[in-house]
């Protein structure tokens, strides 16, 4: 690995910001949009039948959207709102990215960068890494847990043995409005409001932004 790719803090809203712009797309056809609510409708139905089996599977796939950069569990979240309502969603999300979070860490934690270069290929992760070994503030880890895609705090805290504890409380405290946010911009979609959904989409890329500006000021 080298220093010359180190974590985007922006990668979050580019994220965001594809999501949205693919949900507006298929919002602003009503065709299309009822043709994904039929869809979303037999995926209820198959739920229904499998209750416990769809929870679980969904926790997961929200966990190894935590581990692994290049999987988003964003484009799931219409499909589980209009199946399990918005409040459970944002609770799937929020114990799957948590979940997710401690395997990324523990991974680092115990198998060291070895483990990362197929994960992050082309990326560093000295620079923070080597700020984390030192004596740093809560708010600056929850800053950082914020600011960066979930798996990077991870991945980056494991390999600096910062304390497990301490990581789980930034990591559940950074997580949740992400997970309210992912909900209301999927109720967003199943509901057609557009408005709302273009409205959420750019706070919530101009709020990634504004922390990735403080993160590089507080973490240089």
């Amino acid at each position: 690995m080298t220093d010359e790719h180190p974590p985007s803090a922006h990668a979050r809203g580019f994220v965001l910001g594809a999501v949205v712009t693919a949900l507006v797309a298929l919002a602003s056809s009503d065709p299309v949009h009822q043709a994904v609510l039929q869809l979303f409708e037999a995926f209820r139905e198959i739920m229904g039948a499998h209750p416990v089996a769809g929870l679980v599977l969904f926790v997961v796939l929200a966990a190894l959207s935590a581990m692994l950069s290049f999987f988003s569990s964003a484009v799931l979240v219409p499909v589980a709102v209009y199946t399990w309502g918005p409040m459970v969603t944002a609770a799937l999300l929020w114990m799957g990215w948590i979940l997710g979070g401690l395997g990324a860490y523990t991974m680092a934690w115990w198998a060291g960068r070895g483990a990362l270069r197929w994960i992050a290929p082309g990326r560093s992760f000295a620079r923070y890494e080597e700020r984390f070994r030192e004596c740093v503030s809560f708010g600056s880890v929850l800053l950082f847990q914020l600011a960066l895609p979930s798996e990077i705090p991870g991945y980056v805290l494991g390999l600096a043995r910062y304390p497990l504890a301490r990581y789980l409380a930034a990591c559940a405290i950074a997580e949740a409005p992400y997970a309210v946010g992912t909900m209301l911009i999927g109720a967003s979609f199943v509901s057609r409001d557009i408005g709302m959904l273009i409205a959420l989409g750019a706070a919530a890329i101009v709020g990634v932004v504004v922390l990735a500006r403080v993160i590089r000021q507080r973490l240089p």
